[in-house]
């Protein structure tokens, strides 16, 4: 029994090693036929990658015989994929070449230039979050935005609250009022609603975010000083989606999303919901919220037809949250104590429908309506307003070999009403800006392409803005490409500033309409790319040279009886400086360093000083290692420099840390991000506020309030 069972085995292990193959293949590059060390060949079929050596060879070993599809990509060239047979004849290596290409995320279409193209083919310099890198950024913040802005180059998020967490953004040192943010291209969060828009939109439905930094203003009007931030929602692909996030913080927090997308024939839909909320956080223990207890929901329906010439999209969003903020003895136990209270319900459309005329020219209509009604009480204080605004545009598109043209007509309205008891005078106000603009996108060579836009915009109360604008884009070499350009810029007097939202619109006069005039611009930057591949090695550096000159900028100065009011500086502001980022791959690991240099500097009744609360150096490091559907790793670590403070004192330098830890498989994956692990805390080595607590006086917040939080959760994909 024993020799039979011995020969049984000899011969099981006979059949199974004649049935395993070694397939072999030469990865080479296509034009110079030179071995590509450290490209990366995968078989999905078995979940098996190889990297290639020194000689560009790739060895599979104990492959089952059949056909498999294979996937070869190298960093800087087009990725291959090919169907082999195994066993090859003889076991003979297979030559793989691979041509030259631009990288992944160059392939991405944008449309925030509104004339859309790939990257590669824009002038204006426009970065783009979106694929693997949206969905790390989401892992570490899954609740809101603000934390994905915030660490890339030339873009801070400055919190505008001790207490409720409340912030805006920052781009190239400029106060976020200069910056416009757009939903799918529609100016949805202004005025009113701006101070918390990073903080209520959750990335779960976000298939891309588009920045541009500069002047932009000639291509969605008045706003884009600093430059835009276009959220790109998910459409109805040829596959259903149905996707659920569920993540919990240590500090108290809970978020829960659901994104669900599918195809109908001639109609399509998606559907995003969420909840989000948090418990009061204190982690100084001084008894002031970190984190402030709020409670947010979300739904977000989306309907679209197709039709042979006409597609149209119709969608509806709401949003209800109830956050406070301030003594935690009041939010807690109903005690004494400062609090701050932000109770807000926003409600917006958006409707948009494309005509085809012919193969080269559309008629594309876009119209929203937002309503946003938000009520901000402390002691002694309540501020409740509901600011209405809608958008309606109607543009002629063109497509051509070489030239691509967009005209255009918009109307923006404005409204401010005050609600309830308010004292005299109110901050109501009724605005109306109506646009003409014509764009032009011109390929003059493979080596040249020139971008040109003019812009006219009439502000009812305040005149007429005409606003150039030019970009242009040479390619040196399929390795070296610079962008260079610049364009005027403008923003409408409003009190809906940092200044205003740190106490709460307080005794703030309105706008002097007789007095008041816009804010106006004229800024350009350049850049230069370069990207190669050393022995295995993916390269890549990017470097901007950015300068913009704010003229009258609006300042915030005292009036009679103890009221404070806006009026338009005789002097001027300008911020310039340089970003650099560099990016290196090399098998499953990743390394991106970026630094910021940004000079932010008034000039008001001939003096000169820094632009308070802008970070003159800034460093950002990110180390990620890969292995392609299984495991993610991330390591990060933010330098930021000393800011001066509004009341002429310096903040301290410091670091920020992360760790983020994801585990994937097929429909699900569990994820766990270590946030800020040095426990970097402003409270730590600075104060938060002066005073007591049942009237503190608060301090400018240029670090971290709520320190090491760990954040961690499950995502499924159906």
């Amino acid at each position: 029994m024993k020799n039979i069972l011995l020969l049984s085995m000899a011969v099981l292990y006979a059949i199974i090693s004649h049935a395993q193959h070694t397939l072999t293949l030469s990865i080479k590059n296509g034009k110079e036929r030179t071995p590509l060390a450290g490209a990366t060949a995968t078989i999905s079929l078995l979940n098996r990658t190889t990297i290639a050596d020194s000689l560009g060879i790739v060895t599979f070993a104990n492959i089952p015989a059949g056909a498999y599809a294979i996937k070869v990509s190298f960093v800087g060239l087009s990725e291959q994929e090919l169907t082999v047979t195994v066993p090859q004849p003889n076991n003979a290596a297979i030559e793989v070449l691979l041509e030259e290409g631009e990288e992944a995320e160059e392939e991405v279409v944008v449309s925030a230039t509104r004339i859309s193209r790939t990257i590669a083919n824009i002038p204006t310099r426009v970065e783009v979050i979106s694929g693997e890198e949206l969905t790390e950024k989401s892992n570490m913040k899954p609740g809101d935005i603000r934390m994905m802005l915030n660490e890339s180059t030339g873009i801070q998020t400055q919190q505008t609250s001790a207490t409720s967490f409340n912030a805006g953004i920052r781009i190239q040192g400029l106060e976020g009022r200069y910056t416009q943010l757009l939903k799918d291209g529609y100016p949805l969060y202004a005025g009113f609603s701006g101070g918390l828009s990073i903080l209520q939109i959750a990335p779960l439905d976000l298939r891309q975010v588009e920045v541009i930094k500069g002047a932009a203003s000639t291509l969605y009007g008045g706003g884009a000083i600093a430059g835009l931030v276009n959220l790109v929602s998910k459409t109805p692909g040829a596959a259903k989606e149905l996707s659920f996030l569920a993540n919990g913080t240590t500090a108290g927090g809970l978020d829960l999303s659901g994104f669900y997308s599918e195809r109908y024939g001639k109609a399509g839909l998606t559907l995003f919901a969420s909840r989000n909320s948090n418990s009061p956080f204190d982690p100084a223990g001084i008894g002031l919220t970190a984190i402030p207890k709020f409670e947010r929901y979300t739904i977000n329906p989306r309907l679209f037809l197709y039709g042979t010439n006409t597609t149209a999209d119709f969608g509806v969003t709401y949003i209800t949250e109830d956050r406070t903020g301030g003594s935690i003895n009041y939010i807690k136990n109903n005690g004494s104590g400062f609090f701050e209270k932000n109770n807000t319900d926003r409600f917006t459309t958006q409707l948009g429908i494309a005509h085809q005329l012919s193969e080269q020219a559309a008629l594309q209509f876009k119209n929203s309506y937002s309503r946003f009604d938000r009520v901000i009480t402390v002691p002694t204080y309540t501020f409740d307003a509901l600011q209405q605004s809608s958008f309606s545009e109607l543009t002629w598109n063109r497509n051509g070999q070489k030239a691509d043209w967009v005209i255009g007509v918009n109307v923006l309205t404005d409204d401010l009403a005050e609600q309830g008891q308010t004292a005299y005078p109110k901050r109501d106000y009724h605005y109306n800006t109506y646009g003409l603009f014509i764009q032009n996108a011109w390929t003059i060579s493979k080596h040249f392409v020139l971008e040109t836009g003019l812009r006219g915009d009439y502000v009812n109360e305040f005149g007429f803005e005409l606003l150039p604008r030019a970009s242009a884009m040479i390619r040196v070499s399929p390795k070296i490409t610079t962008r260079f350009g610049g364009g005027f810029g403008y923003k409408a007097p409003t009190i809906f500033t940092e200044e205003a939202e740190r106490i709460q619109f307080q005794n703030l006069l309105p706008i002097a309409l007789n007095h008041s005039r816009n804010e106006r611009s004229v800024g350009g930057n350049w850049d230069i790319n370069y990207r190669t591949n050393l022995g295995g090695l993916g390269f890549s550096l990017n470097h901007l040279f950015f300068y913009t000159r704010l003229n009258h900028p609006l300042v915030l100065v005292g009036a009679p009886g103890g009221k404070v009011q806006f009026q338009n500086s005789p002097g001027y502001l300008n911020t310039k400086g340089m970003e650099t980022n560099l990016r290196l791959t090399y098998g499953a690991f990743k390394l991106f360093v970026g630094y910021t240099y940004t000079d932010a500097q008034t000039h008001f009744a001939s003096t000169k000083e820094y632009l308070p609360l802008t970070a003159k150096h800034r460093l950002n490091n990110v180390l990620m290692y890969e292995v392609e559907d299984k495991l993610k790793l991330g390591l990060e670590a933010y330098h930021f420099s000393k800011q001066k403070l509004n009341d002429g004192s310096f903040g301290k330098p410091y670091w920020i840390t992360g760790l983020m830890i994801e585990k994937l498989w097929e429909r699900y994956s569990l994820f766990v991000n270590f946030e800020n692990f040095s426990n970097t805390r402003q409270s730590r080595f600075d104060s938060i506020f002066t005073g007591t607590i049942n009237n503190p006086v608060f301090r400018d917040i240029y670090a971290p309030v709520e320190g090491f939080v760990v954040n961690g959760g499950i995502k499924v994909k159906l």
